[in-house]
C-alpha cells in the first residue's frame, strides 16, 4: 500500500493525473453492478460503475434522489455485495473475504460520518470516540480520544452526553471519532443534512482541514453544488450510471 504521508506531504498532484494511474489507486471498481428483485421483477440500481479513488483526494458523490448514491455507498464500503464486478481497497479483492475479513478491513481502512451522527447516547463524547480504538485494540485509547476531540474544538465537552451536546458539537465528535482509527478512506454521507447553514459550513471546513492535515481520502455525497465544487473530482450518479465531470 502507498503511504498516505508520503502521498500528502510531498505534495497531490491534480487529480486529473491521477485517473488513468490503475496502481496508485486506494480504492477501484470494475464493472461494479447491482440488482435486487422486487414483486414486479429486477430492479437495476447500478450499472457498470468503474471508479478510482487516490490517497488524500477528495471527491463529491452527486446525483438526485433515488439515483443509487447511498447503494454505491454501501458497496464500496463493503457494507452490501455487488451483483456483478468487484471492488478493490488495498489491493484486497473485496469479493474474495470473508465476512469477518471484510469488517476487519472497514475497521481498518474506512472511516465513515452520517448525517444523523449515529452516537451511542450512553456514552460520552471521548468514549464515543474511544469505542472504534478500544474495538480495534488499539493502544492508550483515552490519550488519542482526546487528542482528537482537542483537534475539532472540543476539549471542554470530553464527558458530555450527546444530549448535551449541540448538532454542530455532535457532529464533531462524530468526525473525531471517524478519524480515530486513522483510516485510510472517509465516506460522508450528507454530513450537513441535519445541521443549520452556518454550523454545517464549519463542519465542512473542519472536514477539509482533516483531510489536508492527515492526507485520508474523502469522498462526500452531497446535493449542495458549491460545496462539490470544493473537491477535488465530481462523480455524478444518473439512474444508476455514473457520469464524471
Amino acid at each position: 500500500m502507498i503511504s498516505r504521508t508520503a502521498s500528502h506531504s510531498a505534495g497531490l498532484p491534480g487529480a486529473s493525473l491521477f485517473k488513468n494511474d490503475f496502481m496508485q489507486a486506494l480504492l477501484r471498481t470494475h464493472g461494479l453492478g447491482k440488482t435486487i428483485i422486487t414483486p414486479n421483477g429486477p430492479l437495476r440500481l447500478l450499472e457498470d460503475i468503474n471508479i478510482q479513488l487516490h490517497p488524500g483526494e477528495r471527491v463529491a458523490l452527486v446525483g438526485a434522489s433515488g439515483s443509487g448514491k447511498t447503494t454505491l455507498l454501501s458497496l464500496l464500503a463493503a457494507l452490501d455485495t455487488p451483483s456483478e464486478g468487484d471492488i478493490w481497497m488495498d489491493d484486497q479483492s473485496i469479493g474474495q473475504l470473508s465476512e469477518d475479513e471484510r469488517a476487519a478491513l472497514r475497521s481498518r481502512m474506512i472511516g465513515f460520518v452520517f448525517q444523523s451522527f449515529m452516537l451511542l447516547p450512553g456514552l460520552t463524547a471521548q468514549e464515543n470516540v474511544e469505542l472504534p480504538l478500544r474495538l480495534a485494540g488499539r493502544d492508550h485509547p483515552g490519550t488519542r480520544a482526546r487528542s482528537l476531540l482537542d483537534a475539532v474544538g472540543l476539549t471542554h465537552r470530553t464527558s458530555h452526553y450527546p444530549a448535551q451536546l449541540s448538532g454542530g458539537e455532535q457532529q464533531r465528535v462524530a468526525i473525531a471519532r471517524a478519524f480515530a482509527a486513522e483510516p485510510a478512506l472517509l465516506m460522508a454521507d450528507e454530513p450537513t443534512g441535519n445541521l443549520d447553514q452556518d454550523t454545517g459550513a464549519r463542519i465542512i471546513d473542519l472536514l477539509f482541514e482533516l483531510n489536508r492535515e492527515r492526507g485520508t481520502a474523502l469522498l462526500l455525497v452531497t446535493h449542495d453544488p458549491a460545496l462539490a465544487c470544493r473537491c477535488d473530482r465530481l462523480l455524478r450518479l444518473d439512474h444508476g450510471r455514473l457520469i464524471e465531470s
